[in-house]
């Protein structure tokens, strides 16, 4: 029977903790704790603590949490943000919401935003910058900072896939504003269905975050700004909770899938790899997903699905620039080229170390055939 290795395994998000889950969900359901309940308190205080922030509030998608970061922090209408092309759509959607101008930005080789062309992209509009800690990596935020503070721009963090990543010891969301996190099921915290949180240091942002979330009400009921319905569910939250009790696990054993991944593949000339765990000692990678370059790439795809092995083109193929609908008419040179290699490879906790090998010998066989 030929093998089978999906992209991602959504029935392995519950059927890994069933017992556990059904357990929450009879605690929760009986206290009738729904919305806004102790959960949700106790989630957030552990999601704070554990990336070493102040304060994170549970909104109902990182798309949201985003957008009210930027509106909490101050964004004005027209307000140019530079972020990097290489990143879900949402991102540039929610500087639009916030009233925002999204201006895109290039890559460089990590494949995450770089400083030099996010400095190039400043005008005399530009009031930010937003660095995506992609998959599971933090971009090098010394040199974000230093343009930040050259220019006296504020910055916030696309933190969606990042959680528990660091540069330099601290941890992807912690360096600006505010930035938000994702829960979404294929998250390496993934709940079981929508969720996201905003991380801050900043009282003030804190405190509209908490008004923004709930229609614009205040402690007490009043109504005193406008304000959105998005709040993380308490029953998802009890569920994140569940997971968070072994994140680290989580975190160690994707680390050495890439770890796998990266003994397999070094030798293969066709193929560009992500940094291996121990590349770098300023950063440490969490792994939410495994992106590769290669050679032959859309013929690498087919012959790996024929295979039984599942893959992605993230963000269905384009980087936010070329969007053109949506009035972007950047040129992003190292970005246009990625998307013409790029593939991510299966990594999540359904797999096994045999799932990887047969990737990788899928992999090897395809090269060797060339």
């Amino acid at each position: 029977m030929k093998r089978s290795v999906p992209f991602f395994n959504y029935p392995h998000v519950f059927v890994s903790r069933e017992g556990e889950y059904l357990h929450t969900a009879q605690d929760v359901g009986r206290r009738g704790a729904f919305i806004l309940q102790r959960d949700l308190g106790e989630f957030e205080r552990n999601l704070a603590a554990y990336v070493g922030v102040r304060f994170a509030v549970g909104v109902a998608n990182a798309t949201d949490g985003l957008q009210m970061a930027f509106m909490a922090g101050g964004l004005s209408v027209g307000d140019e943000v530079v972020f990097c092309s290489h990143t879900m759509v949402a991102t540039a959607a929610a500087i639009h919401f916030a009233g925002g101008v999204p201006v895109p930005a290039d890559i460089k080789e990590d494949h995450l935003i770089d400083p030099l062309s996010v400095e190039e992209a400043i005008t005399p509009r530009t009031r930010a910058i937003c660095p995506t800690q992609l998959n599971g990596r933090t971009t090098d935020m010394d040199a974000i900072l230093v343009l930040a503070a050259r220019y006296k721009l504020d910055v916030y963090e696309d933190a969606a896939q990042a959680l528990g990543s660091k540069f330099k010891g601290r941890c992807a969301g912690t360096f600006g504003v505010a930035s938000c996190i994702s829960f979404y099921p294929a998250k390496i915290l993934g709940g079981l269905g929508d969720g996201g949180a905003v991380l801050t240091n900043d009282e003030r942002v804190y405190e509209r975050l908490i008004l923004l979330r709930d229609h614009g009400r205040n402690h007490d009921g009043e109504v005193v700004m406008w304000g959105f319905n998005s709040r993380l569910d308490n029953l998802q939250a009890a569920f994140l909770n569940c997971q968070f009790r072994d994140y680290a696990q989580t975190v160690a054993r994707r680390r050495a899938l890439a770890a796998l991944y990266e003994a397999r593949l070094a030798t293969v000339p066709q193929i560009v790899r992500p940094p291996a765990p121990t590349d770098d000692g300023d950063h440490f990678d969490v792994y939410q997903n495994y992106e590769i370059q290669a050679e032959d790439r859309d013929e690498l795809r087919s012959w790996l699905r024929e295979r039984g092995v599942g893959t992605l083109i993230q963000w269905g193929g384009k980087p936010v620039h070329q969007f053109r609908a949506l009035g972007f008419k950047q040129h992003l040179p190292r970005t246009d080229l990625f998307f013409t290699r790029c593939l991510m490879l299966p990594m999540n906790l359904s797999l096994v170390d045999d799932d990887v090998h047969h990737v990788c010998d899928c992999i090897l066989e395809f090269y060797r055939s060339r």
